[in-house]
């Protein structure tokens, strides 16, 4: 972490009057490939009815897509550099085109799930490759500014996704959800190309069994976080069968990479104090917002009774504040000691997290919508610095395989936790509707209503009106608790904060992280 290292040239030499349109191509490419992977939510029933599938079989065209992911980001460093990162990215973008064209034209279910494969596998590549591309091409006096802009993209494209998808459904066909990425695919992959200079393939042997571990292991835990709540979770021979292979995996892979000569995850990356603190903090961080977001629709639509209109119009101001703040994150940090900003937003979204947990079903738009604002903002916050760290804290040689490893975990990790708060949740739902029942009497009730319960019929009335009642809250304190619990997840992270070096001077110059 040289000072001499921070005035170096680009790594990757573009021409300062290409460079623009050089990220605009990279941020192309990645746009659609986070787009993508929220789109095809809103158009299942569309593709259900037309693929002839059953609600169960359907899912399979968004659990094919994680698992191709999986399969793919892993060996992205090794693909970059046997192939050159130049190349392989334009062959990626191609390959996630085409895979697109087929999307569009499936007329089966099979052929759709084969053509989602294809687009994950080489979507995979494309979001860690281009935060490195950015890095890379731009000298330090600008990398912050570069990692801003991908942050806005990256974090506005889920945003934009599933409105743009219900859009094209209504206004064209659930087909053009595909079909739109295919000229925009086309001229990206042309244009770099012909702007980004070509980089060089280096021979580096395949690490066979590396690969086989980790497809074992991650491909395992998907499949039981996507199908658990379908299963009945560990009621199901399926999800212990491959929960087994996904632990036994993991366990074996823990020691094969401490020995292994060339192995496919370089361990250099986690004897790196700053970016084993940034991957851990994003995996709490990331997906706390993530899973709280998820739970936000349900609270607001069956407990408050918000049509779909009201409930996006309430989240609006959420996804505006990501983006105010990861605008204002992104200059912040050449002049603070980047580790307050993280804390401060990292302390954000505990408040917002707690703020939540004070929801009541007759409560009114005002809280949900500061709880919003306060929880996107701390979120662009610190994520624009947790994303810088993970890059910058890795050597050139090893940026690649920094930025795939760095996504894959924060990916496993959104699911885990996703995963986590489902199972909070129907447990918590069964034990607060015992809680509840169990203090409900003849005696507790109003004394109009005991009234109307001694009526004929009357008891039956109450209960049933006394069982929808009790089912609500126990349904709301249940999101409570998975608020609660996620809170107190955030705040436990923020210590790790002290392993990462200061990034900023209060002159306004930046001190990245690097080698």
């Amino acid at each position: 972490m040289k000072g001499d290292d921070l005035r170096e040239a680009a790594l990757i030499p573009v021409p300062p009057g290409r460079k623009a349109v050089a990220t605009a191509l990279i941020m192309a490419a990645t746009v659609l490939v986070v787009i993508d992977a929220t789109i095809a939510n809103v158009v299942l029933p569309h593709m259900q009815a037309a693929l002839g599938a059953t609600p169960e079989t359907i899912t399979w065209v968004l659990t094919s897509y994680v698992l191709a992911s999986a399969i793919g980001t892993p060996i992205t460093g090794w693909l970059t550099g046997r192939f050159g990162r130049t190349q392989f990215f334009a062959v990626a973008v191609l390959g996630f085109t085409i895979s697109s064209a087929l999307c569009g034209f499936a007329a089966t279910l099979p052929i759709m799930v084969a053509a989602r494969i294809s687009q994950g596998f080489f979507g995979a590549f494309l979001v860690p490759m281009s935060q490195t591309f950015l890095y890379d091409m731009n000298p330090p006096s600008t990398q912050v500014r570069a990692i801003t802009i991908w942050g806005i993209a990256v974090n506005a494209s889920p945003i934009v996704g599933p409105v743009l998808g219900a859009y094209l459904a209504d206004a064209l066909n659930w087909r053009w959800v595909f079909f739109i990425n295919v000229p925009i695919g086309v001229v990206t992959a042309i244009g770099i190309l012909l702007i980004l200079p070509n980089a060089p393939a280096t021979r580096r042997a395949f690490d066979h069994i590396g690969f086989v571990l980790i497809l074992v292991a991650v491909c395992g835990l998907q499949l039981a976080l996507d199908r658990g709540t379908q299963q009945d979770w560990f009621e199901s021979t399926e999800i212990l069968i491959e929960m087994s292979l996904s632990v036994g995996a993991f366990w074996m892979l823990f020691f094969y990479l401490r020995h292994a000569r060339d192995p496919l995850v370089p361990m250099a990356l986690f004897r790196i104090p700053e970016f084993n603190a940034a991957v851990v903090i994003s995996c709490v961080v990331l997906p706390v917002v993530t899973a709280a977001s998820a739970l936000l629709p349900p609270v607001l639509q069956i407990l408050l009774g918000y049509p779909i209109e009201t409930t996006a119009i309430v989240l609006i101001p959420r996804a505006i504040a990501v983006m105010v703040g990861i605008m204002i994150g992104g200059p912040l940090m050449k002049r603070i000691d980047s580790r307050f900003q993280i804390i401060a937003g990292v302390l954000m979204i505990a408040w917002s997290l707690e703020l939540q947990t004070r929801f009541t079903i007759e409560m009114g738009q005002q809280l949900i919508i500061w709880s919003g604002i306060l929880q996107g903002f701390g979120l662009g916050l610190s994520m624009i610095v947790i994303n810088f760290v993970a890059i910058a804290s890795t050597p050139s040689s090893l940026r690649t395989e920094g930025a795939a490893v760095y996504t894959l975990i924060r990916n496993v990790a959104t699911s885990v936790m996703i995963a986590i708060c489902s199972v909070l949740l129907a447990r918590n739902i069964q034990l607060n509707h015992l809680e509840i029942g169990s203090a409900l009497s003849s005696s507790s009730l109003p004394f109009w209503l005991s009234q109307f319960a001694a009526s004929a019929g009357g008891a039956q009335r109450v209960a049933a009106m006394a069982d929808i009642e009790v089912n609500r809250q126990a349904l709301m304190i249940a999101y409570l608790d998975d608020f609660y619990m996620m809170m107190w997840a955030t705040l436990a992270t923020s210590p790790l904060v002290l392993l990462i070096k200061p990034m900023g001077r209060p002159d306004g110059e930046a001190i990245a992280v690097m080698e």
